[in-house]
């Protein structure tokens, strides 16, 4: 399976694709940070962005998308961009006929580090190694786009159907849920 994973900004808007086979196995595909100039009007700025995530979609063919979920910070502007270029994700996907899936950035830093509370630099280093690399991609929105795909990818690999019992990584993960919704 073919994830799209992608870290909405309206200044930067990471891009990150992987190949996940069986028995967590992902490799990595695409990686990019798609940019728009702050100094641009809004809707410009969306319709660049827009171009950007259409001509990936259009080159490397995902099955899915795994979106970064918009969470409440103190910066309604930041949040206002973020939202809007997931909106943009959304309606593409949506075009398309590709699956949506939102995490919060808990769930996508348990998955991939088994720390809902992880820093930035400890989840580039494990997207990194994971991904057999040489150094954490550049700059952090596209280690972050990666981070997201990866947990999508991990996240029904977790355990094998039917064994009726729950891996480490899926209690990590539920934990991480269940923290994100008492933070609400």
């Amino acid at each position: 399976m073919r994830i799209l994973g992608v870290d909405p900004g309206l200044t930067r808007c990471g891009l990150g694709i992987v190949d996940a086979a069986g028995a967590r196995r992902v490799s990595l595909v695409h990686v990019s940070a798609a940019t728009s100039p702050s100094t641009a009007d809004t809707p410009a700025r969306i319709g660049r962005l827009a171009d950007a995530i259409e001509r990936v979609l259009d080159e490397h063919r995902p099955d899915a998308i795994a979106l970064e979920r918009v969470f409440a910070q103190a910066n309604v502007s930041t949040v206002m961009g973020t939202a809007q270029i997931s909106g943009v994700v959304m309606l593409l996907a949506q075009r398309r006929g590709l699956p949506v899936t939102l995490y919060t950035p808990s769930e996508v830093k348990a998955a991939v580090t088994g720390e809902g509370r992880a820093g930035k630099a400890q989840v580039g280093y494990m997207v990194a190694k994971v991904l057999g690399l040489t150094e954490v991609p550049k700059p952090a929105d596209a280690a972050d786009a990666l981070a997201i795909a990866i947990a999508h990818a991990w996240r029904g690999a977790a355990a094998p159907v039917g064994t009726g019992g729950t891996t480490a990584a899926q209690r990590l993960w539920a934990e991480a849920e269940q923290a994100a919704k008492r933070r609400r």
